[in-house]
């Protein structure tokens, strides 16, 4: 089974208590055991924190799915990428619209979506975790809406 993750780039709370809880639920009780976090913001680092914790107890596989690879030899140099993923065919889409592409990829990828979305009107993270929804995805909502 496998587990994505959408929510607000910008995060103001600390959600690690809330978030351990869910994913330890999924890995125990759902058996869970592939995640996919995106690499925007506050909430996905939040994440992928999470999953390193949880790794150290847990045999699970975790990875960073990337909506471009770096161009510059140097970034690619200074960054890791041994838990990153690039999703087939996203080189073909235009750049503007490859976290578009990533997040659909991510979600007819898996199984479970956990969210964090204080405010479903206009975001982007409000907006996929509708459609994963609508795709019959079971959802885990860590916010109020």
């Amino acid at each position: 089974m496998t587990c994505t993750f959408f929510g607000h780039s910008y995060i103001s709370a600390d959600i690690s208590a809330s978030l351990e809880d869910a994913l330890v639920y999924l890995i125990e009780k759902k058996g869970v055991n592939k995640f996919y976090v995106g690499t925007h913001g506050s909430f996905d680092r939040q994440c992928f924190e999470m999953l390193e914790k949880l790794a150290e107890k847990y045999d699970i596989d975790y990875k960073k799915v990337l909506s471009t690879v770096p161009s510059k030899r140097a970034e690619w140099d200074k960054t890791d990428y041994s838990r990153a993923v690039v999703p087939d065919g996203i080189e073909k889409a235009h750049p503007r619209f490859r976290i578009n592409f990533r997040n659909k990829w991510m979600i007819n990828n898996s199984d479970y979506v956990v969210t964090y979305i204080k405010n479903p009107f206009g975001t982007g993270a409000a907006q996929f975790a509708a459609l994963a929804e609508k795709k019959g995805k079971i959802m885990i909502k860590l916010g109020d809406y």
